[in-house]
């Protein structure tokens, strides 16, 4: 099934997604809209910062909704080529920046390659599992390198959607407000301690 734009000024437009050979596993359509429902108030004209980005179907729809810039972080080169092509065809490519990186190491060169000094949104997908069905438990370590980084503005959130039995625990920095879940999924909102 194609991914779609759901709401904003690419409303119900394709979005290019990725060969079924990659690993990835796209944030579905309804955790979108429902996040999108959650975050609405501060989107608009938002820095906002996609990790693990793999489609870029989050970020992409930041920027449907009105965010001013995205920067998509993302290791996979199929994955950041596509981010490209959908940059392309949506024309948002001034106001979104795609960086290959392993966002599992430090963080604090995001200001610096982006050219944005602070995030009002920071979203993070990351895989669940390696290939050969190993948990990873990444939600914690880069939370954790988030609020290392220092680049959250005030009032910023960090939202992290993980598998429901990944409890990432305390975060020195980070204090958790909210927590959604769909099916086996957990999205768990954080704010600056």
């Amino acid at each position: 099934m194609a991914m779609r734009i759901i709401a904003g000024t690419a409303r119900g437009r394709q979005i290019i997604s990725v060969s079924t050979k990659i690993m990835v596993k796209p944030i579905s359509g309804r955790m979108r809209q429902s996040l999108f429902d959650i975050l609405r108030p501060k989107v608009t004209g938002s820095h906002f910062l996609d990790l693990f980005a793999g489609t870029g179907a989050v970020g992409l729809e930041a920027l449907s909704r009105g965010a001013g810039r995205v920067v998509f972080c993302e290791k996979d080169t199929r994955c950041m080529k596509t981010i490209e092509k959908n940059l392309v065809k949506f024309n948002w490519q001034d106001r979104g920046k795609p960086f290959r990186a392993d966002v599992t190491e430090p963080l604090s060169w995001v200001p610096f390659r982006s050219g944005i000094e602070e995030f009002d949104l920071v979203f993070m997908g990351p895989p669940y599992r390696t290939q050969d069905n190993t948990p990873l438990a990444l939600t914690n370590p880069v939370l954790q390198r988030i609020a290392q980084a220092k680049f959250l503005a005030d009032g910023a959130w960090v939202i992290a959607q993980h598998h429901n039995k990944e409890k990432p625990g305390d975060v020195p920095g980070l204090e958790q407000f909210r927590q959604e879940k769909y099916g086996d999924t957990l999205i768990s909102f954080y704010k600056q301690a």
